[in-house]
């Protein structure tokens, strides 16, 4: 110890609960070594605790402590071993010291450094390690970097602790090209480093980079470890990789032994999934022996974004009752499953567990939460969620402003962007795109264009998503020309952009701009997508611009979207609209998703067309497929129903619909109120109107043309005037209805009246309302005005022809009928089915027979339109009235169609006429067949017998329909006088004016037979019955009628008659007498035709 001295004031002491001692620093007589030796202990039983890392040095201690080889002879060996043991930690201690004034802002360890050099000591690698870690754990990056200058100055460059040290210090300070430059300057480099280097480049998101560093790793035989590959999986989902790659990285780590690591299969299942690869992702999850949290979150959050929510909630269900505790990433994807799907009881339930775990203050779980209670439209439980979370996000805003937005509530939403504000969020595109959509819902153009003008201030005017929801704003609030030059001043790229307008010109109905979009668009490199082609095919279709349409078809095929789901309903859509429903069947086929969508859109496309059969088929399959029908397909299968008035059918639809949640969908309850109108059950149609809450035009209007199509015609005009006197908005449908029903029942006041209307609200130019009013005028017995209607009509379709060639037919004009088709024929306007059952009644009613037959062939040969038993019925009228019945009955037995009742009937009338027995019993028997319940073959049979006197055979017949129960309808008529109808019976005796009508008939008879009118017995009555009935019995309703006319209406105002039965030929006989000595309009309209009484001759020329 001679050799050593004391330096006098240089102890230093280090205190701790547990120990303490004293260090005391000696120069040795060589001036360059300083030593430190242990000169006190107490309380420490070993020298291992005096290594314990809580041991710091004095705040004085600036000391270097040297612990040499060569001054290890100055101790004796129990002290020698303490002094190694504690060396590191009396170092550290000094350097601990210097790391805390880097936290201060001071630099004591490069000064101390410094010191050390003016000394002439020499720093070696370990000094420069802990001066490293002082940097890095103060943050001191400039010093960092001034200590690498000086280890390359020093040559510990080639140090390999050094390096990784140096490779952290640029890590944790994200300079990536030191970092590299370290990397590749390294001596010898570590898996360690390899992979510090890859997650770097993971976390910075340069994908390229790590699969980069990844093959210099293969190329330089590094073996990876399961980190590696993990990170390297990561990498690549966070870039645009090939799959193909992945499939390669995949195989590697099969070879590696690293197929059960849940390291690497974790973010492999998530790659699987965002490569849309769900059968691979499945069994890679199953084929793990275990799992852990993040596997389960990997698989829940990918099956619920790649469309498969329902899968995620039974695989978090499976989760939970496995006993493995869901993380609340987990929950969140779970959540936004249930939102997505719309399971909102589930998601309700899943709240309660979430409180149950204590994750209610985790922010991503209360944003799922905010965005299922927003969704659902259960805003107090949105708003008490977001209120109670004790950190709100940009998201938490954006979820329950969006949510506010989609549900209407605009100013709300307002109102929380505000308190967004004050809370110091700044908000981003996704807040000022919900706010822009909340504008648009409400067509708030103003406030709307100030959130344009923030987005401009704000930078975010040129995002994509803003883009389009500005674009959306302006198109909506109709501000076509400013939507117009914000398109040419965006970005054009932007193919949301040119999709929003197209379908802002496709809103104005304007198709040459939507095509100049649609094909300006392709010209300057934009490729159309799924959402393109269903935005200009719908303007294709709303239009009726069918060839364009199937253009716009050819070129989706060639793009290969003929497959997608979206792209492909909507062809359906337009196909189906334009009645080629082959085709658009053909589509539906090839369709391999369920998509109700396109099912639902055929069924209403065969609905629309009267395919009703064919409609409520593909409904039944659809279920049959378990795909769930929405309210559209509900309602177009109720209305099928409606169509064919399939009445139980329905009814059991009506309670799928319940079942399903629809009971209160407009559309659903507007199907149901035809339904039941058409059907005539007219307490449970309006049960349903008066269930629907908020009822439009088309409730109106189907209530209305179902009472009127069902006969309930004084309760749909009824309706009319209750709608019209509550100043509800009436179209062209419900005036369409209204004067229907008026023509029905023949009420040519009502219907004028409503005529009236149409023109004044300009209605008049609509060509569905004109063709209606030509209906009308026709049925009402003024075929003048009907004629008038239809050659002022600016312009005509095929009903409107059909419409006036039926009125001609109805009246008995068979010439003017037949003319008027070949005028239709020559302006190229195709017949249809209507337009030849006029036509062959027509010449029926002329008795052009060949003509007819003619006529008849053509439908097939020229027209290609195959005849309906209607068209074979009127041949055989054209036969039967010219008494061609031998070739009547021929033409019925090689018909290729089975006969019904309305060809056997038409033969057996016709056998009457002609007095034909034995045709006429063939007939009956087949007529007896097919509705033996029909009062009408019984009386038409017993007429028969009677006209040919075989009064037996009459009776037997009246007998044989009294012991099957059924009735005879009565004869009767009907005649409006004074605003009021006045029915009449045969012989009635009830009226009020009875005295006077029958004293006013004896006058007239006898007036009558003085110009020469003789009345025809009752051929219907034996001489035993026409004695046993009075004078007054055997009057026919008709002719009571009349007579009252006569009486009640002006000597100028036309006599309008309607009948429920043929008009007999001794009644046709005396009114054309009446019309003579009266001079008077007689019109009489039976269950046949018109008759136009006028001068003594009648317009059917005594042939009906």
């Amino acid at each position: 110890m001679s050799e050593l001295k004391k330096i006098k004031g240089s102890n230093y002491q280090v205190h701790k609960p547990e120990y303490a001692f004293e260090v005391m620093t000696i120069r040795s007589s060589k001036p360059y070594m300083e030593i430190a030796v242990i000169t006190e202990f107490k309380g420490a039983s070993s020298s291992n605790q005096l290594i314990n890392p809580g041991i710091r040095g004095s705040e004085k201690t600036y000391s270097w402590v040297e612990f040499a080889c060569r001054v290890k002879r100055l101790f004796p060996n129990s002290i020698r071993s303490s002094i190694s043991l504690l060396r590191e930690r009396l170092a550290f201690a000094a350097f601990s010291n210097t790391a805390l004034s880097y936290d201060q802002g001071d630099a004591d360890g490069i000064d101390f450094l410094h010191l050390m050099e003016e000394r002439g000591v020499r720093a070696n690698s370990q000094t420069y390690l802990w001066l490293l870690e002082g940097c890095l754990n103060s943050g001191s990056f400039s010093d960092g970097w001034k200590l690498h200058g000086k280890i390359i100055k020093m040559g510990f460059c080639a140090d390999l602790v050094l390096c990784e040290r140096l490779l952290d210090l640029y890590i944790a300070f994200y300079d990536l090209d030191c970092a590299v430059k370290v990397f590749d300057e390294m001596p010898d480099r570590p898996l360690s480093c390899w992979n510090k280097v890859l997650y770097r480049f993971v976390a910075a998101k340069l994908t390229g980079h790590a699969l980069g560093l990844f093959r210099r790793m293969m190329r330089e035989k590094v073996k990876p470890d399961e980190r590696t590959f993990a990170g390297v999986l990561r990498a690549c989902g966070g870039g645009d990789v090939r799959f193909h790659c992945v499939e390669q990285l995949h195989a590697m780590t099969i070879t590696y032994g690293y197929e059960n690591s849940l390291l690497v299969c974790n973010p492999l299942v998530d790659l699987y999934f965002k490569n849309g690869l769900l059968n691979s992702a499945k069994k890679l999850f199953y084929s793990l022996p275990e799992r852990d949290s993040v596997s389960w979150v990997a698989m829940i959050s990918g099956l619920s974004q790649s469309g498969c929510e329902e899968e995620a909630v039974l695989l978090f269900c499976q989760m939970h009752t496995s006993g493995i505790c869901p993380t609340p990433y987990t929950f969140s994807s779970v959540l936004s499953a249930c939102t997505k799907i719309e399971l909102f009881k589930l998601g309700e339930q899943l709240h309660g567990l979430v409180l149950k775990q204590g994750f209610s203050s985790e922010t991503y779980v209360c944003n799922a939460l905010v965005t299922l209670y927003s969704r659902l439209g259960n805003f107090i439980s949105a708003e008490q969620v977001f209120n109670s979370m004790s950190q709100r996000d940009g998201v938490s805003y954006n979820s329950l402003i969006s949510g506010l937005a989609q549900q209407g509530h605009s100013d709300r939403a307002l109102e929380l962007f505000k308190k967004m504000r004050l809370d110091c969020l700044k908000p981003d595109c996704i807040t000022v795109a919900s706010l822009l959509s909340a504008c648009a819902s409400v067509g708030a153009l103003l406030v709307g264009k100030q959130f344009h003008s923030f987005a401009i201030k704000a930078g975010m005017s040129s995002d994509i998503i803003l883009e389009g929801s500005l674009l959306d704003l302006y198109v909506k609030c109709s501000d076509i020309k400013t939507a117009h030059e914000f398109f040419l001043s965006a970005e054009t790229e932007n193919v949301v952009l040119w999709n929003v307008m197209l379908v802002a010109y496709g809103q104005l109905d304007n198709l040459n701009e939507s095509f100049k979009i649609f094909t300006k668009m392709q010209m300057v490199g934009i490729v159309p997508n799924q959402f393109t082609y269903p935005s200009i095919l719908r303007t294709c279709s709303s239009l009726r611009a069918l060839d364009l349409g199937e253009q716009i078809h050819t070129q989706v095929l060639k793009t290969g979207f003929q497959f997608n789901v979206y792209v492909s309903s909507v062809l359906i859509d337009m196909y189906a609209k334009h009645g080629k429903l082959n085709t658009a069947l053909k589509i539906l086929r090839r369709i391999k998703e369920k998509d109700v969508v396109s099912w639902t859109a055929m069924i209403a496309g065969y609905a629309q067309h009267d395919k009703f059969a064919e409609a409520l088929n593909l409904f039944e399959e659809m279920q049959d497929q378990g795909i769930q029908s929405d309210n559209i397909g509900f309602a177009s299968a109720i209305s099928a129903c409606a169509g064919i008035q399939a009445l139980n059918q329905g009814r059991q639809i009506h309670a799928q619909a319940c079942v399903s949640g629809y009971s209160d969908d407009l559309s659903v309850g507007n199907a149901l109120v035809s339904l039941y109108a058409r059907c005539g059950k007219v307490r449970e149609a309006y049960f349903a109107f008066n269930k629907i809450f908020a009822k439009n035009n088309i409730s109106w209007n189907s209530l209305i043309s179902g009472f009127a199509q069902s006969g309930h015609c004084e309760e749909a005009l009824s309706l009319f005037s209750q709608m019209n006197k509550a100043g509800l908005e009436i179209n062209s449908f419900t005036f369409g209805s209204a004067v229907s029903a008026a023509a029905n029942v023949a009420n040519v006041k009502q219907g004028t009246q409503i005529h009236a209307m149409i023109i004044k609200t300009g209605y008049d130019s609509e060509s569905e309302v004109s063709n209606v009013l030509i209906t009308l005028y026709a049925k009402c017995g003024s075929i003048d005005d009907a004629k008038r209607q239809f050659f002022e009509m600016p312009e005509k379709d095929e009903v409107s022809w059909n419409a006036m060639l039926t009125g001609y037919s109805q009246h008995g004009h068979g010439f003017e009928a037949l003319s008027l088709f070949e005028d239709m024929k020559q302006l190229g306007v195709l017949p249809n089915h209507v337009t030849f059952v006029s036509v062959l009644s027509a010449c029926s009613h002329v008795g052009l027979v060949d003509e007819g037959i003619n006529y008849f062939q053509s439908m097939r040969e020229v027209y290609g339109l195959v005849p309906k038993p209607e068209h074979y019925a009127c041949v055989v009228d054209l036969l039967g009235r010219s008494g061609l019945l031998i070739r009547a009955r021929r033409f019925v037995e090689e018909m290729p169609i089975q006969p019904d009742a309305m060809v056997w009937r038409t033969l057996l009338s016709a056998c009457i006429v002609h007095k034909n027995i034995d045709i006429g019993e063939f007939a009956a028997s087949h007529l007896l067949e097919l509705e033996p319940k029909d009062s009408a073959t019984y009386v038409l049979l017993s007429n028969m017998y009677a006209v040919t006197g075989k009064w037996g055979c009459r009776d037997r017949t009246r007998q044989m329909m009294k012991d099957r129960g059924v009735k005879k309808e009565p004869g009767r008529s009907w005649i409006e006088v004074n605003n009021s109808v006045h029915a009449f019976f045969a012989g009635d005796q009830k009226h009020h004016c009875v005295d006077k009508i029958y004293e006013y008939l004896r006058d007239l008879n006898e007036r009558a037979a003085e110009n020469g009118y003789v009345p025809l017995s009752n051929s219907l009555l034996n001489d035993v019955e026409r004695r046993q009935k009075g004078p007054t019995q055997i009057i026919h309703s008709e002719k009571l009628a009349i007579t009252f006319g006569l009486l009640s209406l002006p000597s100028s105002t036309p006599i309008h008659v309607f009948k429920n039965l043929r008009i007999c030929g001794d009644c046709h006989n005396w009114i054309k007498y009446v019309s003579k000595i009266s001079d008077r309009v007689i019109i009489v309209r039976d269950s046949y035709r018109f008759h136009h009484f006028q001068a003594g001759i009648c317009s059917c020329k005594d042939y009906w």
